[in-house]
C-alpha cells in the first residue's frame, strides 16, 4: 500500500493519530515516533497519519541547497511498508512558511486532516521561525480536544540520531555501515545509465555510467563502494562495484558515478537502476599505470562481492 496523499486530494478522518516532520530517511531516530504513532493508531482504532512537506523546508527559507537522504516516492515506500496508513505531503512555499505556529495546527492539523492525536519528538518545532513547539501543543490541547505524545530522542552510538548526522556519515566519511545503523536499511540513489567511453571495458571491468534520478539526492564521498545493484523489472540482484571520483589515474574533469556489475555483460544504456551502498572499500587513488590500475581493482572486486554476500 502506498501511504502518499497530496494535501489538496485529503479527505478529512476525524479518528486521524498525527505525526508531522520532514522525515528525511526515515531513519532509527524518526522510528520511535513512527512506533508510537502505530501503537497508538491501533489502540484507538484510528488513522496513522505522518504530514511532511515537499521541498525540503531548508530549500525554502535556508541559505544553502539540502542534499536529501530520501526522495518523498522513497520516504512513501518505506513507511507504508512500516505500516502508516497516510503520508499527507503539504507544499512547502515562503507564503506557506509564514503561516504561525498555532493556524497550522488549527487550520491543516485538525480542520483539514481532522487530527485527534499527535506524536511529536521532544525537540519539535513548527510554524513561522519555527516559534511552536512541544509547549505550544500542550497549551493547545485542551482547548481543541486532542492529545500530545512527547517522544524522547533515540541515541545509538553516543550519538542522537538525525538526518544531519546521517548526511555527514554519508558524504563526509563514506562510512556506509555506520549509515546503515542510523537508516535501519542500506542507504541508496536511483540512477539512469548514461554513455562513457568505455575505458572500463577495453580494460577487462566494463562499467554503466550513471547519472541520479535526483539531482539533490546525497551522494557519498570519493571512493570504491561494495553495492548491491537491482535493475528495473527483475527480482534479482547484482554485487557490484561502484566508483565515485574523479578518475585521477587518467586525470579527466568533473566528478562520476559509475558501477561494475559482476555477472551482467550488457548494454544497459538507458535503463535505471538502483544501487544500494554496502560498504566502502577505499579511497580514490591515483595509480602509475594501468597495470597497476587493474591488479587493484581485481583485488577491490574480490573484496565487494565478499561483502555484499556477508552484509544482508
Amino acid at each position: 500500500m502506498n501511504p502518499l496523499e497530496h494535501i489538496a486530494d485529503v479527505i478529512r478522518d476525524d479518528s486521524s493519530v498525527v505525526t508531522v516532520g520532514t522525515f528525511d530517511g526515515v531513519h532509527m531516530g524518526h522510528r520511535a515516533i513512527l512506533d508510537h504513532l502505530l501503537e497508538r493508531s491501533a489502540e484507538r482504532g484510528g488513522t496513522s497519519t505522518v504530514v511532511t512537506f515537499d521541498p525540503h523546508p531548508r530549500e525554502i527559507v535556508g541559505p544553502d541547497p539540502v542534499s536529501l537522504l530520501t526522495t518523498i516516492e522513497e520516504r512513501a515506500t518505506i513507511l507504508g511498508e512500516l505500516g502508516i496508513q497516510r503520508m499527507v505531503v503539504i507544499p512547502f512555499t515562503r507564503e506557506f512558511s509564514q503561516t504561525g505556529a498555532e493556524d497550522f495546527v488549527v487550520d491543516m492539523l485538525i480542520k483539514r486532516i481532522g487530527m485527534q492525536e499527535m506524536v511529536v519528538g521532544d525537540d519539535h518545532h513548527f510554524g513561522q521561525d519555527r516559534t511552536g513547539s512541544e509547549k505550544t501543543l500542550l497549551e493547545m490541547a485542551s482547548d481543541h480536544r486532542f492529545t500530545v505524545d512527547v517522544i524522547p530522542a533515540k541515541v545509538f552510538h553516543h550519538d542522537i540520531v538525525s538526518s544531519s548526522l546521517i548526511r555527514h556519515t554519508i558524504k563526509e566519511k563514506g562510512n556506509m555501515a555506520l549509515a546503515r545503523d542510523y537508516l535501519g536499511y542500506r542507504f541508496g540513489i536511483t540512477a539512469e545509465v548514461i554513455k562513457g567511453i568505455g575505458r572500463g571495458r577495453e580494460i577487462g571491468f566494463p562499467t554503466a555510467n550513471l547519472r541520479t534520478i535526483n539531482q539533490n539526492k546525497v551522494i557519498p564521498q570519493n571512493g570504491v563502494y561494495a553495492v548491491a545493484v537491482y535493475l528495473e523489472d527483475r527480482d534479482t540482484s547484482y554485487a557490484g562495484m561502484m566508483n565515485i571520483g574523479v578518475r585521477p589515474t587518467f586525470e579527466e574533469d568533473g566528478r562520476h558515478l559509475e558501477v561494475h556489475i559482476m555477472g551482467l555483460d550488457e548494454d544497459l544504456y538507458g535503463s535505471r537502476l538502483r544501487v544500494e551502498f554496502v560498504s566502502r572499500i577505499r579511497s580514490e587513488k591515483k595509480f602509475e599505470g594501468i597495470e597497476a590500475l587493474v591488479e587493484q581493482l581485481n583485488e577491490d572486486r574480490v573484496r565487494c562481492i565478499a561483502s555484499v554476500k556477508s552484509k544482508p
